[in-house]
């Protein structure tokens, strides 16, 4: 009797309450009903009503995984929810464009990422989409005797058939909510490695964006992005083909600090701090937000020619494969399909990266990037995550910087003119120019300094033979 009682009042006050996470989060803490799958099923039923299908099946994955009672109840009701996900979302991009687009009939404030929107996107691109290079629709269900909901860690050497070729699995690579990523030999050669990104339900939109990549960014350019080889598409999963970076996360590069309690040495955060800004001006420029920028989204990139202080500034020679490769596209916006004075509400739910006019629910545009930058470098200088703060300005008013101070032997000015411009810019045009004026300063500051320069070479060389040889 208890336990229905306290279920029948969490039910109710869910229905009430527009923050329902703090209700379910207060009865995590006092724990209770934790062990009950109806918790979580009644959550998450809330979630995906409220169209916040991520959340929903985060939640779904929480109990699951806390073998709450009775479980296969609560995997019966996860099932029927990724299948319900499934089916609306391969509906909405069989449809044609109709003129009631929502988007095009003038709507300026909307989240890019809720599920009405993605669906109008959908709508405008099916199309486009269907004439890309490598992108493969089947109207069934994935026909191969693996199962790939069944692929882990274990699942070592085994071989999936996808679209006339076999691919041997070597090992997971990532995981996210809805995906998994592996390595793999194409029809089992070690020098065909490829990256398997499957995910369900099934989700064309990254691959999408990578294409876009391919036509707006030049080839000089490109190898700072991802490579997508392919885009399989069944009405249970999507399967994106794409190039498999070595080396790790950029993420992997900052924790190598962290287990040694030491901060990364301030030139290698400059000339990562010029890695980003550059990737950035580039996307930005070219109509494209990546709505994710963060140091797991980072891969590296190491030169297979030993580095020279020739060549840094104009990114030549060697520096050209040298760097980072922004990946995982999933939360792109292709601006292109918005009006231009668009302007977007709405959160990425990405716990230390969601930015200060997300926080304060005011509008945003490429704010979602450049605050996810701010707290890369924050991470790099203080191997912590950033608080932002308000601080009072003489004329009276007040600028948001970190809490944590710089430290006085860093160049402070470059590092205090990064996170003013970039945390304290409201406005919604392009800040391409912004970002390249960033990315000058900290270049500049590098190429007046050969000894710097020597010194970057030399601890990009030993990082690269740490990450090469791990």
């Amino acid at each position: 009797m208890l336990l229905g009682s306290q279920l029948f009042t969490f039910s109710f006050q869910l229905e009430g309450n527009e923050n329902c996470e703090s209700v379910f989060k207060e009865m995590e803490e006092n724990n209770i009903c934790c062990d009950y799958s109806l918790l979580y099923e009644l959550y998450a039923g809330l979630l995906e009503i409220k169209e916040n299908w991520e959340e929903a099946h985060k939640v779904y994955l929480i109990g699951i995984s806390r073998k709450a009672k009775p479980l296969e109840s609560l995997r019966t009701a996860h099932a029927s929810f990724l299948d319900r996900l499934s089916h609306r979302i391969n509906a909405c991009s069989l449809q044609k464009v109709d003129g009631s687009d929502s988007i095009s009939s003038g709507k300026l404030d909307i989240n890019p990422w809720s599920t009405s929107t993605r669906e109008e996107l959908y709508k405008k691109i099916n199309a486009q989409i269907m004439k890309y290079d490598g992108y493969h629709l089947y109207k069934k269900a994935y026909p191969g005797k693996v199962d790939l909901s069944s692929l882990g860690n274990a699942s070592r050497n085994k071989v999936v058939k996808i679209g006339g070729k076999l691919y041997q699995i070597k090992g997971c690579a990532g995981q996210g909510g809805f995906a998994k990523v592996y390595r793999a030999f194409e029809n089992s050669n070690p020098d065909e490695v490829v990256a398997l990104k499957i995910q369900k339900p099934p989700f064309p939109w990254e691959f999408y964006v990578y294409r876009l990549l391919d036509q707006r960014i030049s080839d000089e350019q490109r190898s700072s992005f991802g490579l997508a080889h392919g885009m399989h598409v069944y009405s249970d999963y999507s399967i994106l083909v794409s190039n498999y970076l070595p080396h790790g996360t950029f993420h992997d590069v900052i924790n190598s600090y962290v287990v040694v309690g030491k901060p990364m040495e301030e030139v290698l955060c400059i000339y990562y701090t010029i890695e980003m800004l550059y990737i950035l001006e580039i996307i930005h420029g070219a109509g494209l937000i990546h709505g994710d920028f963060k140091p797991d989204n980072l891969l590296l990139r190491y030169s297979r020619e030993d580095l020279t202080v020739d060549g840094f500034e104009n990114r030549t020679g060697p520096w050209v494969d040298q760097g980072l490769c922004l990946v995982d596209w999933g939360k792109g916006i292709d601006l292109h399909l918005f009006p231009n004075d668009i302007k977007f509400k709405g959160d990425c739910r990405t716990s230390g990266f969601r930015c200060i006019e997300m926080k304060e629910d005011r509008h945003w545009k490429f704010q979602v990037d450049t605050y996810g930058l701010c707290v890369i470098a924050h991470m790099m200088l203080h191997n912590s995550y950033m608080e932002v703060e308000k601080k009072s300005t003489s004329d009276g008013g007040f600028v948001y910087l970190p809490k944590t101070p710089f430290r006085r032997y860093w160049n402070v000015d470059l590092w205090k003119e990064l996170f003013t411009r970039l945390l304290n810019s409201s406005s919604l045009e392009n800040d391409k120019q912004l970002l390249q004026d960033l990315k000058e300063r900290f270049q500049n500051h590098l190429c007046t300094n050969h000894q710097l320069l020597k010194k970057l070479k030399d601890l990009l060389a030993k990082q690269r033979l740490s990450f090469c040889s791990a």
